[in-house]
């Protein structure tokens, strides 16, 4: 079972990587672009346990396997169990102490388990959007998914990813969602 676990992480770690360096290539159209990012440069991927890794080890979590494919620090940022209004109330240190040129963020699943409602998620993630964006930090959103028939995220993602003209990663933790379901039998 944790070989599987462990495919998926680096799956997502692949698809998140291409994600960052095809939209940091772009060169036009409507597709939201990313500025290129130095080799200094640092990458915080901020969330919850999707982005600490729980279950693995830390050189298993995405941040670490994406550290590893672009060749830039990435910060594992997550925080297991944590909802939007504590990842906010977080995120300025968090900012201020690795100074990143990206952020991932990765956050609202444990609203949606505790049934703190959509709204309130959806307004800490667009203000975690903003305080990024005004600090001149680029940003890609990662929709999590929510509980249901469908293990898909719900559609205020890709809202503020169209809003902020963000790049908007949508697939990759449903599929993880979707295998942790199966695994707890579940599905």
């Amino acid at each position: 079972m944790r070989s599987g676990v462990n495919t998926l992480r680096l799956q997502s770690a692949w698809r998140i990587a291409l994600l960052v360096v095809a939209l940091g290539l772009a060169d036009c159209g409507e597709r939201p672009k990313l500025a290129h990012l130095p080799s200094d440069a640092v990458v915080l991927a901020f969330g919850d346990s999707l982005t600490y890794g729980t279950g693995a080890a830390e050189d298993e979590s995405y941040p670490a396997q994406l550290e590893s494919l672009i060749g830039r620090r990435v910060v594992r940022a997550g925080v297991p169990g944590e909802v939007t209004a504590q990842a906010l109330a977080r995120l300025p240190q968090m900012l201020d102490e690795h100074s990143p040129r990206l952020l991932l963020l990765c956050i609202g699943g444990n609203d949606f388990l505790r049934r703190l409602g959509n709204q309130q998620a959806e307004a800490n993630v667009r203000a975690m959007v903003k305080l990024a964006r005004g600090r001149g930090i680029d940003v890609v959103l990662i929709g999590t998914p929510e509980p249901g028939i469908g293990v898909s995220p719900p559609a205020f993602y890709a809202g503020i990813a169209k809003e902020f003209g963000l790049p908007y990663e949508e697939g990759v933790m449903a599929e993880r969602g979707a295998e942790r379901l199966r695994q707890s039998g579940a599905l």
